[in-house]
């Protein structure tokens, strides 16, 4: 299975026992919406929700950042999911915090899992089955997770960065929030970036269909950031969601996997000792 896969391939496999299908939506502070209330009102049939709040550290104050292997290990049973499961996420936005999804499970070893290029929209569009309600309850199964600890970065991880440049961040917030002239979307939190990150705001990665632009297209406008291969990449954005979908185009373009810094810059921003760099 693709890292990224088609409504049309999704419509053919959907209703096989081994694939199960989950819902990411997560929306922003500042948007007026619920994830979970908009899923039972219309979801893909049979997709059950898979909520980033609750697959995350219960007692970190910073936004769903990852659990523990035990806690993922027990919340995977909870859902359903098997080692063998093939997975596949989408969003009611499109193509926003279901990569967050695909990149928990690769986190913790599940290789088996994509994205739905386009997302719900893109289903809705062509006239697709949807569905409302509860899903059917699932039964719990003993779910094993291999940590991935290549694959996020803590801050002190991101101090060392900064000091060496070994390293190239990406940051895929909106271009006006990581230049300081837009405020963010957390009351108090002072926009802007880390010194040397380059910025690839998430949606230009995609196509004016809401899917992700090609491999060639997105290898791209990688470079255009300096991110050509000739360096390790790191990924952020305001939470650790969006960076997802830019470490989701470099493994689609054929990059070296990003790691993601899992704090980002609501982590940075908040540190008192951090440089917030502007313009």
């Amino acid at each position: 299975m693709k890292d990224l896969v088609s409504t049309e391939w999704l419509a053919a496999e959907l209703g096989k026992p081994d694939l199960i299908v989950f819902d990411t939506t997560k929306y922003l502070p500042n948007e007026p919406f619920d994830g979970k209330k908009k899923y039972l009102e219309a979801h893909i049939p049979g997709a059950r929700f898979y909520d980033i709040d609750e697959v995350a550290d219960p007692d970190s104050t910073l936004p769903h950042m990852i659990p523990t292997a035990a806690r993922f290990e027990k919340l995977m049973g909870l859902m359903g999911v098997t080692n063998d499961s093939r997975i596949v996420f989408y969003d009611q936005k499109g193509l926003q915090s279901s990569a967050r999804g695909w990149w928990l499970m690769r986190l913790f070893g599940h290789m088996n899992a994509a994205v739905l290029d386009g997302g719900l929209p893109k289903w809705a569009k062509e006239d697709r089955a949807i569905e409302a309600g509860d899903p059917p309850p699932v039964e719990f199964t003993n779910y094993v997770a291999d940590f991935v600890s290549s694959r996020v970065l803590g801050i002190g991880d991101v101090k060392r960065i900064l000091e060496s440049g070994d390293k190239l961040i990406l940051d895929a917030r909106a271009a006006g929030r990581f230049k300081g002239s837009a405020p963010e979307p957390r009351p108090g939190l002072p926009s802007g970036h880390m010194p040397g990150a380059q910025n690839i705001p998430f949606n230009e990665l995609f196509a004016a269909d809401g899917t992700m632009l090609p491999e060639e297209a997105l290898r791209a406008r990688f470079a255009m950031a300096g991110a050509d291969g000739s360096r390790p990449l790191v990924t952020s954005c305001g939470t650790g969601v969006t960076a997802c979908i830019l470490t989701l185009g470099a493994v689609r373009a054929g990059l070296p996997e990003p790691a993601v810094y899992d704090g980002s810059w609501t982590e940075w921003a908040s540190r008192p000792e951090t440089v917030k760099a502007t313009a």
